[in-house]
């Protein structure tokens, strides 16, 4: 009966190594995403709803602002323009930071010199170490302290998956 145990979480084990699994994304508090003194803001519109603290691309059929994401199969949807600072529903008013040196932000999970991407979770903001096959990866931001991440959108790119 061990021996049945120990072969069934073997096998458990190989499934969940086998599976793709989506990276630990911050969790943000959307109401705490407060640019500083420094930050660049741009006003648009945007073409879906989206939420503060979410990562933004410029769609340019229609130049409204939606959620980024970094295993699309399409190039312009990974092109990162920003993070929002405000929410909006489709059609909306939306503002969005292209940089910000000292951007006030709490998350659960973000911890000081971690730097982080673009995730595969459409707006999504993962830490480095999550990026998997698939990925293509977007360098935006480096935690500064447990509360504050310097921004940039689309600073460091690459054009193939990993």
């Amino acid at each position: 009966m061990k021996h049945l145990f120990r072969l069934l979480a073997l096998a458990a084990i190989a499934v969940l190594a086998a599976s793709h699994v989506r990276a630990a994304d911050l969790s943000i508090t959307g109401t705490a995403v407060i640019p500083s003194a420094s930050a660049v803001i741009v006003q648009s519109t945007a073409g879906e709803a989206i939420t503060r603290g979410q990562l933004v691309y410029k769609k340019a059929s229609d130049r409204k602002i939606y959620k980024a994401d970094c295993d699309s199969a399409t190039a312009e949807v990974r092109d990162v323009v920003g993070i929002a600072v405000t929410d909006s529903s489709a059609g909306g008013p939306i503002a969005y930071v292209t940089e910000d040196p000292d951007l006030a932000i709490a998350a659960s999970g973000l911890t000081n010199g971690t730097i982080y991407l673009l995730s595969a979770t459409a707006g999504g903001l993962a830490p480095a170490a999550d990026a998997t096959t698939g990925w293509r990866v977007t360098v935006v931001a480096v935690a500064k302290s447990a509360t504050t991440i310097a921004f940039r959108a689309a600073t460091l790119r690459s054009a193939t998956a990993l």
